[in-house]
């Protein structure tokens, strides 16, 4: 017994210094330097235990062996991308009276289905800001621990709102007394949510500080945390080092939100000037969806959007465009974030032509999803750059997205932490 056992530690051990040595080397016509929106020529990327060791120009790899050498000699290398703002667990064609008889386990496996696809999309890092039963918690674990394919998730639980806000699950009869799990009303309870999300393993907190489109019976602008409600949530989460998201289409939530000190405004759709300058004063990050209102008023009808919903989107969307606008020329903090889930996952860098569109440059626009949204979840010095000391997530394209931001939209090549998880070559 104990000669097997010493075969099987020679055997672990001298597969972990094989791996431990194998470096693999990238080498690609181009690649983006988001930091400086340069496009360097000719560049080599070394590579071991899925961090980037070194970036090189017009050099050839030594290879010994085990070493790889993977060539894209056609393509342009950039940072793997971010998004701030998914929902791995909905599906928007599935109408929401079905998905009210939808089990958690079914969410979960609906939400790792999703999360491949938004991997081979080119989204290597995603923030899942709400899921019910920690569904998206274990999905994330699942992926960390090689048992299934998707990004890196910061992962919130539940999200917080009041009784009856947009947080909360409208669409069931009283009789059936439902509240969502997220559901504390008053400091107190506020913090005690937040606790409760972190010890079932939530990275992240969101809450919802005014009504949303897609609940029942909410207004989209009106204000539903109180400024002590939200600050206490802020500081429960930062106590523990965690993001803070605030659902925030209406002005006064808005406001309320910076002041409470959260991280990041989700949709922000009624900005003025003084939320901008708080937003400013603050550092606060702006996650603004201004591509899927596009999706919603095309195909919402026919995916069982209720009339309610799409009257509140007409209401939002063009407001949302111009406050983005006026966000951009004013230099607030801007970070990309899609609302994946009210359109499909995967179609997420479709967003990227609207925010070209709507004032950014292309630079801006790729650097809100890579540097910004790794500054966002504290990991600028790990994340979002193809530089030594970087996880190796990265990512190919054929064109230039400096000239042509929909070339993001078509990303034949990805890879997480050294792996290869597309190769569509």
């Amino acid at each position: 017994m104990k000669k097997q056992l010493l075969s099987a530690s020679i055997a672990l051990l001298t597969f972990t210094s094989l791996s431990a040595h194998a470096t693999t080397y990238l080498s690609a016509k181009a690649m983006v330097d988001v930091q400086t929106g340069k496009l360097v020529q000719s560049p080599l990327i070394t590579i071991d235990n899925g961090v980037i060791t070194s970036v090189e120009q017009n050099k050839k790899p030594v290879l010994s062996k085990g070493d790889k050498h993977i060539q894209l000699l056609e393509l342009t290398l950039m940072p793997g991308l971010m998004d701030m703002h998914v929902h791995l667990t909905s599906d928007p064609t599935v109408p929401r009276s079905e998905r009210l008889g939808q089990s958690v386990p079914r969410m979960a496996i609906k939400a790792a289905h999703f999360a491949k696809k938004t991997l081979e999309a080119g989204f290597t890092t995603v923030r899942n800001v709400g899921a019910e039963g920690y569904s998206v918690i274990a999905v994330r674990d699942g992926i960390n621990a090689g048992d299934i394919v998707g990004p890196r998730i910061w992962a919130a639980g539940p999200s917080l709102g009041i009784t009856g806000g947009h947080c909360d699950n409208n669409r069931l009869p009283p009789e059936l007394k439902y509240t969502s799990t997220g559901v504390a009303d008053g400091p107190w309870a506020a913090r005690v949510k937040v606790r409760e999300n972190i010890k079932y393993g939530a990275n992240a907190i969101k809450f919802c500080a005014t009504g949303g489109v897609f609940s029942k019976g909410t207004k989209v602008g009106a204000q539903q945390y109180s400024y002590e409600e939200m600050k206490a949530i802020v500081d429960e989460a930062h106590m523990r080092d965690l993001p803070v998201a605030a659902h925030a289409h209406g002005t006064s939530g808005i406001k309320t939100a910076i002041k409470a000190g959260v991280d990041s405004i989700e949709h922000a759709s009624f900005l003025d000037d003084e939320a901008i300058a708080l937003a400013k004063e603050h550092g606060t990050w702006l996650s603004m969806d201004i591509y899927n209102t596009e999706y919603t008023l095309t195909f919402g009808e026919q995916n069982g959007v209720d009339e309610e919903n799409l009257n509140k989107e007409r209401q939002v969307s063009k407001k949302q465009r111009d406050s983005f606008n006026r966000a951009v020329k004013a230099g607030v903090n801007m970070v990309f974030g899609t609302d994946a889930a009210i359109y499909p996952h995967g179609d997420n860098a479709k967003q990227f032509s609207r925010m070209v569109e709507f004032g950014m440059t292309e630079l801006q626009a790729i650097q809100a999803a890579t540097i910004n949204s790794a500054k966002l979840l504290k990991m600028n010095n790990k994340l979002g750059q193809l530089k030594a000391g970087f996880a190796a997530d990265i990512i190919a394209l054929k064109g230039n997205p400096l000239e042509n931001i929909t070339e993001l939209e078509h990303i034949p090549f990805v890879m997480k932490a050294g792996q290869v998880y597309k190769n569509d070559l």
